[in-house]
C-alpha cells in the first residue's frame, strides 16, 4: 500500500471509528437497541460503576435497568483520541451526560469511556468498554424550559 493508500485507509478507519462513539452515545439516549449489532462485537466485555457485562445480551440487559428510570439521558462525547494498530483500535473519549430525572430534577455525570475496537467483515465495532467515573451531582432542580 502507498503513504497516500495508507493515509486514506487511517482516515477512513478515524473517521469511522469517530462515528461508532458518537453512535454509541445516540443508541443509549434513544434507545435504539435494533442497532447494537451495528455498533458491538457479539462478544464485547463492558466495566462501568453499573456492572460487567459480557456479551450484548448482558449489556444490553445492564443498560436498559440503568437507564429505564430517566425520562431522558444526554450523553455528549468529547476529546476523541484514536489510536490505530492495524485491525484493532483503541479510543479514549470525555464523556458528559445529562440524565432527566422528572420534570423538576437532572443530575450530572462525567467520565472517561476507554473503548478498544476491532474491524469486523462489517466494519468496525465495539469490542471492549471500560467507563471510568469522575463526578457525579445530586439531582438539580431544573428550570423551566
Amino acid at each position: 500500500m502507498t503513504t497516500t493508500e495508507q493515509l486514506l485507509r487511517d482516515l477512513a478507519d478515524r473517521a469511522e471509528l469517530a462515528d461508532l462513539v458518537a453512535r454509541h452515545s445516540v443508541w443509549i439516549d434513544e434507545g435504539r437497541w435494533d442497532e447494537t449489532d451495528r455498533i458491538f462485537t457479539a462478544d464485547v466485555t463492558t466495566v462501568s460503576p453499573r456492572g460487567t457485562a459480557h456479551g450484548t445480551d448482558e449489556l444490553l440487559a445492564l443498560v436498559k435497568k440503568g437507564h429505564d428510570v430517566f425520562a431522558q439521558t444526554v450523553h455528549n462525547k468529547a476529546n476523541v483520541v484514536i489510536d490505530l494498530d492495524g485491525d484493532t483500535a483503541t479510543v479514549r473519549a470525555t464523556d458528559l451526560a445529562l440524565f432527566v430525572v422528572d420534570d423538576t430534577a437532572v443530575s450530572l455525570a462525567a467520565g472517561i469511556a476507554h473503548y478498544e475496537a476491532r474491524r469486523t467483515g462489517a466494519g468496525w465495532r465495539i469490542s471492549g468498554l471500560r467507563i471510568a467515573p469522575a463526578a457525579l451531582t445530586a439531582n438539580i432542580d431544573r428550570a423551566a424550559i
